[in-house]
């Protein structure tokens, strides 16, 4: 009797092989003890572990996300401390090159104002040559005043530069007090640090210091005597 409230027979109209129909009732039923049994073996096992489980993830998890939170606002203040010193040191280490900046320019306005004359350089070189005309080969005197020409062209050209204007008048003067060995220093830092600037007319210079430093002593006083005017010097070399 139990079966056949199970199964509901087909009807006349239905095919041979049509699947049987099974009553709603019966379907409700089993799915209603398939719950009641879920839900008894379920609580006990499920329950406690998802529990247990979810607490210890939210406890382990926790502390990670502390320290990861506190650790990037810890070097921004650390980091915002040094900048202050280094912008403290720059002042001092700037202020020290303005003043030998200043100090050159200083410099440069003396060297200006102490421009030397090429007026006084050649005319104590010429009164050197007139001397050593009176004792020195007139082929030897010809081939420095060709140089000592050169290099008035030079000067007035404005193709020697300060340094050189400066070491020639040091040379003049050194030259006609007779210290010799003074002068052929001058000639050989010229030589040395101006060489394009010098090298068509040092040579007749070091020449005229080489001739001058021979003369006898009678002429060298000639030399160093500061009366004799550049007209004297002009006779000399007529």
């Amino acid at each position: 009797g139990q079966e056949k409230d199970k199964y509901i027979a087909p009807s006349a109209e239905r095919g041979w092989n049509d699947p049987p129909q099974f009553s709603y009732n019966l379907q409700n039923a089993r799915g209603q003890q398939k719950g009641h049994l879920t839900r008894r073996a379920a609580p006990p096992t499920s329950s406690g572990n998802t529990s247990t489980t979810t607490v210890n993830l939210k406890s382990v998890a926790a502390p990670p996300t502390i320290p990861l939170g506190s650790n990037p606002l810890a070097p921004p203040p650390c980091s915002l401390a040094p900048p202050p010193r280094l912008q403290a040191g720059p002042p001092t280490t700037t202020t020290p090159p303005v003043q030998p900046g200043s100090q050159e320019e200083e410099g440069g306005g003396d060297q200006t104002q102490c421009e030397p004359d090429v007026e006084v350089v050649l005319s104590s070189l010429n009164r050197a040559l007139a001397t050593c005309r009176q004792s020195v080969k007139d082929q030897v005197c010809n081939d420095v005043e060709k140089r000592l020409l050169l290099l008035d062209d030079s000067w007035r050209a404005g193709k020697l530069s300060l340094p050189v204007r400066r070491r020639m008048e040091a040379l003049s003067l050194e030259l006609r007090a007779g210290h010799w060995d003074s002068a052929n220093e001058i000639h050989r830092s010229l030589m040395v640090d101006h060489v394009t600037e010098v090298s068509q007319w040092m040579v007749g210079v070091k020449r005229l210091i080489a001739e001058t430093r021979n003369l006898n002593p009678e002429l060298l006083e000639q030399l160093q005597d500061t009366s004799v005017t550049d007209q004297d010097s002009d006779l000399l070399q007529g």
